[in-house]
């Protein structure tokens, strides 16, 4: 089976994601002004460095902590991939699995160069203030894992 959806959409995912906080956090100079009111309240941007995973959870671990979510990461990446090749995919199935890995790749790249993962971004609605801040490596891995799970089933099988 053909994986140049998966490949795509991991490439493309990986490289919005890094534009995306290269553009925000070092050319709009948020890792020093630490808040640019966007959208208020819909959309802030926020400066985050989160050593955890979702919402810094675990991210009192320190050195270990980080290599253990690097590997953890890698490992879900190739799960995913291998799972998703051999299940005879459809094209929507194979970018949602891309998308997935590519927003893994993404976070595993900021763990690598910086130790933490760079969040920016802020959402706030309807007099709810949200204190957590994400990336758009975040909005891949849940879209991808939303596609994941909406389009399992509708994969061509094998005859």
């Amino acid at each position: 089976m053909n994986a140049r959806w998966m490949f795509w959409a991991a490439a493309a995912a990986l490289g919005l994601d890094q534009i995306s906080k290269y553009l925000v956090v070092f050319a709009m100079d948020l890792a020093r002004i630490r808040a640019i009111d966007v959208l208020p309240p819909l959309l802030n941007f926020r400066y985050g460095e989160n050593t955890g995973i979702n919402f810094g959870l675990f991210g009192d671990g320190g050195e270990a902590s980080r290599w253990i979510l690097v590997v953890f990461s890698l490992a879900v990446c190739v799960a995913v991939a291998v799972w998703v090749r051999r299940s005879h995919p459809s094209a929507i199935m194979q970018a949602s699995a891309g998308l997935v890995i590519g927003g893994a790749l993404g976070n595993v790249v900021d763990r690598l160069l910086y130790g933490y993962v760079l969040d920016f971004l802020n959402m706030s609605c309807c007099g709810i203030n949200n204190p957590f801040v994400f990336n758009v490596a975040d909005i891949f891995i849940f879209a991808g894992a939303a596609g994941l799970i909406l389009f399992e089933g509708k994969a061509k099988k094998a005859s």
